[in-house]
């Protein structure tokens, strides 16, 4: 028998919640994970100047999240902010520093070219596997505010 009632998603959600029934159409959702930040002292030296004028002068970092194959995976990319262009990436299943080193070692050319590396205060990009990286082709490190 057809009522014919029009009902708001809300009343439907309270009587299902009430019933115990549960959609079986859901939209998977991202949880992330909790992580404190890197405290280091380290300036913000890039302080915002995205436009540079010399090539691989000035590269940024971040990790974001994708969707593979119902599991959420990672990728770490390294942008030179002279052409915005891709230098540098790496993907894998966990948010581990290994993700940056291999982002590193995917960059061509001569490192020594990079004068600074900025990224956020993820804990990713502060470990000692980066330190030597860094120290070894004389990268300067800039690390966006806190927050």
């Amino acid at each position: 028998m057809k009522l014919d009632l029009t009902v708001s998603r809300r009343r439907i959600g309270r009587i299902m919640k009430e019933q115990g029934l549960v959609s079986s159409y859901t939209v998977a959702q991202y949880k992330p994970q909790q992580s404190s930040c890197n405290e280091s002292i380290l300036a913000n030296k890039l302080n915002r100047e995205f436009h540079q004028e010399e090539e691989k002068k000035v590269v940024v970092s971040d990790l974001t999240y994708v969707k593979v194959k119902n599991k959420w995976h990672y990728i770490c990319v390294f942008v030179d902010l002279f052409n915005r262009e891709i230098i540098g990436f790496s993907t894998g299943p966990n948010k581990v520093s290994q993700l940056v080193a291999r982002a590193f070692a995917s960059i061509k050319g001569n490192l020594h070219d990079i004068q600074l590396f900025h990224t956020d205060r993820g804990n990713e990009f502060k470990n000692k596997l980066i330190d030597e990286t860094l120290a070894t082709f004389k990268i300067g490190r800039s690390l966006s505010m806190k927050g």
